[in-house]
């Protein structure tokens, strides 16, 4: 269809509102509206969900076609996941995709799965915007290059993530199981794919598959967040009503995995230091009432702490920690169950307690009390997505390539109506030891089945499903500067030293973001300390005089709200997520936590024991290494200090160390309000309650120790390119950083956050990223930024890069960082370079005001700083404002060329030229 003018727009929306036929034969009509949720169908087949949000300042465009890993035949494993990210290569009306993506300031991405693949961008509500995406999903539905070319350099970046993964033990044992639990049906295939067939695949095979898979009617495509209807119902007309279906219909015809008759194993060898364990169940389609019950029964065995098998486990000492998922699949699913074990703990007593557990479940039948905090935990989670619009609009996915996006409410409704007596069946048909793979053939004479049925009657189902009353939409809150500046209430409270900054705005399901802070001491007073400060924080959850550990989780459940709290030296920071019926009750918690905490011995040693297993398990992962050691070269402070870097064995000697009472005589000491605290909320408030609550509650909670700031004042980094090898890690990572004496309240922040951009960031458009994922194609991921202090007092800002690789081609990784640096100080930057990313830069400023908890940030950082959002238009303004040669000029002061870095490489390198000490991970 040609561009329509504007009469011609009015007329077209009218005739939508009514279904009449537009452009000859091309219509849209409403078919289904569910809590907010309006399904429309156009004549080709495409099917559009529009979901409105006046509140969330953004817009979502997600499109997801009905195509993932399930589809794919002999030689195919992995295309689904090979051609979502061929769709970003381009099409000839956008032939540079993520360049669009970052000059729109999109937040975007592309996902495979099981059922489905979709793409999705989240961006500033603007008409422009909008457009902009619905013609850029449009034209790569049908349009996408798919060419050859792209495809040689792209078999390298696939095979990197890839290895990646290979790097997890546990990934790759959760991979094996799967694929031994199944034996027909590629569920038990990885959504990755088989190297093999993903560096082998013929262009022709990939082409064919997308031309198969990528129509209108094998798509959906859902616009969420600030719109106006019936202009985009217009625009998607525009958009995609000329698009047309390949003439061979699409058939899906399923294989049916038969029944298992007996128990499964599987054992795995890789270097690694952490023993797992681990358990799967096959389990019926999202679609079938059963799924939900066993969603019940995966939370009363695995939730943290009231979970069967964690009480069994973690608080047993026999395990450090577990989890466990089961996706949400078209056909028949699975239970997937993971347990870590450290080094030091028998694996077959971890294993032995984990299936006997699992085999006397169906023996102590669910009660009515687990039930109850089963449902409220999950419908806490269900709650809590529903009420965030963008984040929505990609969960729906999952729902649509399972068969019907209804489904999302019908299986809340599912678990909300659960009872014992449906949940307990399930456990009794499914979790039985012949239905399950954790290794060995296990002859019996009697063998026992579980057939599964297929999924079935699914367009009854959700045919007449209406489901509840959807949420307020909320208000449209601009998030200019001005507005926000003019919409805040910020002063100090009559009684207390604390400084508070409220903005009242009506958001969707009346959510509240509260963000408290408080700050004490001085470095004296933090000095040898260890990991004290943070084992404070990282307790306050787990119980206090008048609520146990469990009793919190169940409030906060109850309360369909999260309280998050932690410390460091002289800092403690409490975060609520809420609603406005449930706030003062929610922040009753969050006091009680940073008041009166217990400090259990025996969850402090679970927490140590934890934390000691992930020490251990990361002792061969690259990248924990290669960030450990960057620090250790550019280490500064005396040992003690509390910006101290620690290395392995001194971390290790400090977890041990920490003991309640210290605990206890840290939070005596140094909790409480002095002179410096701030209280920040966003949302569906009143300012004068939230004042008088803190006022009331926090009066008697005061501490001696005023507070001075702990200075990361700049020094400059050591030169250094070392590299750690890390043994049958088949994924390698270098890091690259060096430091900057610079503050954002410096002319040079604008500049250099361009600059920042355009070296490393963007979405794979940087320099960077051009060089070794698009051109070299080495890495699957790689980039970089210019991190700016926002203290004047210490300037240490500093630029980095990295990228992940296969270790062979650490040369080419090397080559591309010390070539690129040295043109980018040579050559500087192009005047496109410049217009695109300040253009993608604003818009991603706007994007971030509009998200509550990333605006409730900002302000509290303004507060600190004693700011207001002033500065942070007149950052915008000078940003706007860059010629070439201001950014050129600031590349050339700050940046030095590669030698003069600090680098360091991790992985299992047989030869490489590039390290001056090679340090072995046995």
């Amino acid at each position: 269809m040609k561009k329509l003018n504007n009469l011609f727009k009015s007329l077209l929306i009218v005739l939508l509102l009514v279904g009449v036929s537009v452009d000859g034969n091309a219509q849209i009509k409403q078919t289904a509206s569910v809590e907010g949720i309006t399904e429309y169908m156009m004549d080709n087949g495409l099917k559009v969900l529009l979901f409105p949000d006046n509140s969330a300042q953004t817009i979502t465009v997600n499109i997801t076609y009905k195509v993932g890993s399930r589809h794919e035949g002999y030689g195919e494993k992995g295309m689904a996941h090979l051609l979502e990210h061929m769709v970003f290569k381009g099409t000839p009306n956008h032939p540079n995709i993520p360049e669009e993506l970052t000059a729109h300031g999109a937040r975007p991405n592309g996902t495979t799965w099981y059922d489905r693949t979709n793409y999705y961008e989240t961006f500033n509500a603007t008409d422009e915007n909008l457009e902009w995406a619905l013609d850029l999903e449009a034209d790569r539905m049908l349009n996408s290059y798919i060419a050859n070319e792209d495809l040689q350099s792209e078999f390298t970046v696939v095979r990197n993530e890839f290895e990646s993964g290979e790097n997890s033990p546990s990934g790759v044992l959760m991979k094996n199981v799967i694929s031994s639990a199944y034996l027909w049906h590629n569920y038990g295939q990885s959504t990755i794919g088989n190297r093999s067939d993903i560096e082998r695949v013929p262009i022709e095979n990939l082409q064919a598959f997308y031309k198969k898979y990528y129509r209108p009617d094998n798509a959906v495509l859902m616009v969420t967040g600030k719109f106006d209807k019936d202009k985009t119902l217009a625009l998607i007309q525009e958009k995609f009503s000329g698009l047309e279906n390949p003439d061979v219909e699409l058939r899906d015809i399923p294989t049916i995995e038969p029944p298992q008759d007996g128990e499964r194993r599987v054992e795995l060898s890789r270097v690694g230091d952490l023993q797992i364990a681990s358990a799967l169940y096959h389990i019926p389609a999202g679609s079938h009432e059963d799924f939900a019950a066993m969603a019940i029964a995966e939370e009363v065995l695995t939730d943290n702490p009231s979970g069967r098998l964690y009480k069994a486990l973690v608080d047993e000492k026999k395990a450090s920690g577990l989890y466990s998922f089961s996706p949400f699949t078209k056909e028949p699913s699975f239970l997937y169950i993971n347990v870590n074990v450290p080094s030091d703990k028998s694996l077959q007593v971890a294993e032995e307690t984990l299936l006997g557990v699992l085999d006397n479940f169906s023996k102590e039948p669910v009660t009515e009390d687990e039930l109850k905090r089963a449902k409220a935990n999950l419908l806490k989670q269900i709650d809590q997505i529903s009420r965030n619009s963008s984040y929505l609009g990609t969960y729906t996915s999952e729902f649509i390539g399972a068969g019907d996006w209804r489904l999302m409410f019908i299986h809340r409704d599912r678990i909300e109506n659960m009872t014992v007596d449906k949940v307990n069946a399930a456990v009794q048909r499914y979790l039985i030891n012949t239905n399950r793979t954790v290794g060995l053939f296990k002859p019996t004479k009697k063998p026992i089945r579980v057939a599964i049925e297929h999924t079935e009657g699914l367009d009854e189902l959700v045919a007449n499903y209406k489901g509840k009353e959807g949420l307020d939409a909320g208000e449209a809150f601009d998030v200019s500067y001005e507005n926000i500046q003019n919409r805040l209430d910020s002063g100090v409270l009559e009684k207390l030293p604390i400084e508070y900054g409220f903005i009242k705005k009506n958001n969707r399901g009346e959510t509240v973001t509260l963000n408290f802070t408080i700050r004490n001491g001085n470095v004296n007073d933090f000095m040898n300390k260890g990991k004290i400060a943070s084992y404070v924080g990282r307790m306050l959850n787990k119980g206090t005089t008048n609520m146990s550990r469990q009793d919190i989780e169940d409030k906060l459940s109850e309360l369909k709200s999260s309280a998050f709290v932690s410390s460091g030296n002289g800092r403690v920071s409490a975060s609520v997520n809420s609603t406005a019926e449930n706030l003062m009750a929610t922040l009753d918690v969050m006091t009680d936590m940073l008041k009166n905490p217990v400090f259990d011995e025996a969850e402090l040693e679970k927490l140590k024991t934890q934390d000691l297993a992930n020490i251990e398990q990361s002792k061969t992962d690259p990248q924990f290494l290669a960030i450990r050691e960057m620090g250790l070269l550019n280490q500064t402070f005396p040992k003690g200090h509390p910006l101290y870097n620690m290395t392995i064995d001194e971390e290790i000697e400090a977890i041990k160390a920490v003991t309640v009472d210290d605990l206890k005589a840290y939070h005596k000491e140094y909790f409480g309000i002095s002179d410096n605290a701030s209280v920040v909320s966003i949302g569906n408030i009143d300012e004068q309650e939230l004042k008088t609550y803190f006022n009331t509650n926090f009066s008697d909670f005061r501490n001696s120790h005023n507070y001075e700031p702990i200075l990361d004042v700049y020094t400059k980094n050591t030169a250094a390119n070392e590299s750690i090898i890390t043994p049958d890690k088949k994924n390698a990572i270098s890091f690259g950083m060096l430091a900057m004496e610079v503050s954002r309240e410096d002319k040079d922040y604008a500049a250099l956050q361009v600059a920042g951009e355009i070296l490393g960031g963007g979405f794979l458009s940087s320099r960077i990223a051009n060089r070794l994922r698009q051109q070299d194609g080495v890495s699957y991921g790689a980039g970089g930024a210019v991190n700016v202090d926002n203290n004047s007092k210490e300037k240490n800002s500093s630029a980095f890069v990295y990228a992940i690789y296969a270790p062979e081609n650490a040369a080419k990784v090397q080559q591309g960082f010390k070539e690129e640096i040295a043109r980018f100080i040579a050559e500087g930057i192009t005047q496109e370079e410049l217009e695109t990313t300040v253009k993608g830069w604003v818009e991603a400023q706007s994007v971030s005001r509009a998200k509550d908890n990333e605006l409730a940030g900002l302000i509290g950082s303004n507060l600190y700083y004693d700011r207001d959002m002033t500065f942070q238009k007149n950052i915008e303004e000078q940003v706007k404002n860059l010629t070439v040669d201001d950014v050129n000029a600031a590349i050339k002061k700050y940046f030095k060329n590669y030698e003069e870095w600090t680098v360091v490489n991790a992985g299992d390198f047989e030869s490489l030229e590039i390290k001056k000490e090679d340090k072995k991970v046995d």
